[in-house]
């Protein structure tokens, strides 16, 4: 059983800067491909990235490509996602998830999701 609780969201003006915090329970978080996805209001929730378990290899969404930065620190049980230049678009709340197959956490069916953190881009 793994358990994700997020956090870092807030409030942030068009152009700054987060860093949201996803920390996980559970012994074998570093076997868990981890990702985010976000979701606007009256929108699906949409993948936003992913991280293998060491960490070499990452995957993003067109849309925050060259802004955002996903990565994990396994001795933390913690995964990370830096959000620079931000746009009032990427308003939403954003969710981790974990699932030991990439393609279950790109996918968006995982087998564990977070509680949410909400991010608000003001323009």
């Amino acid at each position: 059983q793994v358990q994700l609780v997020e956090s870092g969201g807030g409030l942030v003006q068009a152009g700054g800067s987060l860093r949201l915090s996803c920390a996980a329970s559970g012994r074998t978080f570093s076997s868990y491909v981890m990702g985010w996805f976000r979701q606007a209001p009256g929108k699906e929730r949409e993948f936003v990235a992913a991280i293998s378990w060491t960490g070499e290899s990452t995957a993003y969404a067109d849309s925050v490509k060259g802004r955002f930065t996903i990565s994990r620190d396994n001795a933390k049980n913690t995964v990370y996602l830096q959000m620079n230049s931000l746009k009032p678009g990427d308003t939403a709340v954003y969710y981790c998830n974990a699932d030991p197959s990439k393609s279950q956490v790109v996918g968006g069916t995982p087998d564990y999701w977070g509680q949410g953190t909400q991010v608000t881009v003001s323009s």
